[in-house]
């Protein structure tokens, strides 16, 4: 099977890097590589000042990215920086996919997430690859069962 490429921001918690590590391995087994664009331990950001971040390191790496996906665990629920990234990227008109964290069965989507997600998927790599490709705009609960559907127009991330 031939590799997809996307360029994707992952919105997310610092806590949960080892999670995008993994969300990227299981993207990968299903034939999508990621650009991922978003700040982790391993691509850190040292700046202090709140709008500098937002202006000068977040924005244009959502901007640059096709799609923002939105790592959703326990801890995302109340993160001012997710909410703004998802924010962002909504006035951006970038396609928003969120992806609950794999086991997790204790948490709630992110507030802005509940607003302007295109999808919201479970951990499996064929409905998240769908999902950023815009092929499903399905919405999934924690537990796999669906979520009445949403008429939100579709995007793709390119």
């Amino acid at each position: 099977m031939a590799s997809q490429i996307r360029n994707v921001f992952i919105s997310h918690r610092h806590e949960d890097d080892d999670g995008l590590k993994n969300l990227k391995v299981l993207l990968g087994r299903h034939g999508m590589s990621c650009r991922d664009y978003s700040i982790t331990a391993d691509n850190p950001n040292n700046a202090h000042n709140e709008d500098y971040i937002k202006r000068e390191i977040l924005s244009p790496r959502i901007r640059q990215a096709g799609c923002l996906l939105v790592y959703v665990s326990e801890k995302t629920r109340h993160s001012e920086w997710v909410n703004w990234e998802i924010e962002h990227a909504h006035r951006l008109g970038k396609r928003i996919v969120g992806v609950w964290e794999r086991g997790d069965r204790d948490c709630e989507l992110p507030s802005a997430l509940e607003r302007h997600a295109d999808a919201v998927v479970g951990w499996n790599g064929e409905s998240i690859i769908d999902a950023i490709n815009g092929t499903s705009d399905t919405w999934y609960n924690q537990n796999g069962t669906p979520k009445a559907y949403r008429n939100i127009p579709r995007y793709s991330c390119r």
